[in-house]
């Protein structure tokens, strides 16, 4: 029986979905990527060179695989024509091997803009103004331009300037908006269709007859779970489904097909921008944290906020992900702290919470409730099998997987896709 696996970020993205799927990917046959956009930055280290990938699977990397584009994705043309460009300079042939979803909404350059208005607000949620919220506005209020409308330039254009007009109206004072031509726009976006329009398919036919054939298939997420937008800590989220379930809607997969769901998460825990944080350090052990993990957004470079691991929120992800086996990153970040902490509850008016709530006016006045391992004082980036783990992390692997009632299958003690250690 074919793989069909789901790779799920369990905490606030960032976890290192791109150097795992790198790292899984001669498993399989397709890599395809099924929400998000260039708001994501999927890191690979191999051969003493870093890689950062927006919009491409991180499976391009890998002889043969077939790269897959989803549906569910917001594409800003862009970004995507300058990734290809990253890749082939690579000596990485996409002939054959990348394919984009026709069914792709877009990313036009006024995505952006109303992006940046909205973050400029009182009410700012901390975006990467990369115009991916104001893309899936539109596709919801079904006023989205689809990769396919480019092969219809005049109903293109007769959207794009009805949506330019409708943007004008609601933010007259935007210079930027009002200077923008729709016929300019599209001029544009016809350009770009050129460079890319060979690449275009049916991706969910695609898959599906890829399924038929037997075919091993890796669907690759975006950010987490805790940023879903119904499952996350709203509205502080993405625009998408990160969840496991958004890999069926992204790619046109039904649920049936789907064999295992790997859960990946960082041995701490991170986030971006704006939202409640339970764990968030503010002291030296924070800043230690930070500075260790090189803890900068892969897509805007700003500093993560950092924290013990959340096993409460963690737990729950678990669950709305349905996952089969867990990926567990960056443990080597902690090698040097004495004592780790974990939290296992929360504090909310002196009553213990076992469950995560997304109620963020409640997870704003909780208190983590921790429990205390001792450090492993050890490079972990430095070995390669399980039985030469240390005892110290051994236990602090076995709490978690006691917990969250989920194995751990891979660990990673390094950004390089060879400090990857399988447990048995």
């Amino acid at each position: 029986m074919n793989k069909i696996t789901v790779l799920a970020g369990l905490q606030w993205g960032d976890e290192g979905k791109g150097k795992i799927v790198d790292v899984l990917s001669p498993q399989y046959d397709v890599v395809a990527r099924y929400q998000g956009g260039a708001n994501a930055g999927h890191t690979l280290v191999f051969n003493g060179k870093k890689y950062v990938l927006h919009l491409i699977p991180s499976g391009i990397f890998t002889d043969g695989v077939i790269c897959i584009i989803g549906n569910g994705t917001v594409i800003d043309p862009e970004a995507l024509i300058e990734e290809m460009e990253l890749v082939t300079s690579e000596k990485i042939e996409l002939g054959g091997r990348l394919f984009i979803s026709k069914d792709a909404h877009l990313i036009l350059p006024y995505h952006k803009i109303i992006d940046a208005i909205n973050e400029t607000g009182k009410n700012k949620i901390g975006t990467t103004r990369k115009g991916i919220g104001p893309s899936y506005f539109d596709k919801y209020a079904r006023r989205g331009i689809k990769i396919q409308d480019i092969m219809h330039p005049d109903l293109l254009k007769e959207k794009v300037k009805n949506n330019l007009n409708y943007l004008k109206r609601i933010f007259p004072e935007s210079d930027e908006l009002n200077d923008m031509s729709g016929d300019d726009t599209c001029n544009e976006l016809l350009i770009r269709y050129e460079k890319i329009k060979s690449y275009i398919t049916d991706t969910q036919i695609l898959l599906n007859n890829f399924i038929e054939e037997g075919r091993n298939i890796l669907l690759e997420g975006a950010q987490g779970a805790l940023l879903d937008i119904d499952f996350g800590t709203y509205p502080y989220i993405t625009s998408s489904h990160p969840t496991s379930g958004g890999a069926c809607i992204g790619t046109g997969i039904s649920p049936n097909k789907i064999t295992n769901v790997v859960g990946i998460f960082k041995a701490y825990t991170t986030r971006v921008g704006e939202g409640p944080f339970v764990t968030e350090l503010f002291d030296d052990e924070g800043k230690l944290i930070a500075e260790r993990g090189s803890e900068f957004g892969a897509t805007t470079g700003r500093p993560r906020r950092c924290g013990w691991l959340d096993l409460t929120a963690l737990k729950y992800t678990c669950k709305i992900n349905g996952v089969t086996e867990l990926v567990m990153t960056k443990s080597d970040v902690l090698d040097v702290f004495p004592e780790i902490s974990v939290c296992t509850k929360y504090i909310f008016n002196e009553k213990e919470i076992k469950d995560f709530t997304t109620d963020c006016e409640i997870l704003k006045s909780v208190k983590p409730s921790y429990i205390k391992f001792k450090g492993w004082n050890t490079d972990l980036s430095r070995l390669s099998d399980y039985d030469s783990l240390p005892d110290n992390y051994k236990i602090y692997v076995k709490f978690i997987e006691e917990y969250t009632g989920c194995k751990i299958s891979y660990i990673s003690t390094g950004p390089s896709r060879e400090q990857i250690i399988r447990k048995n």
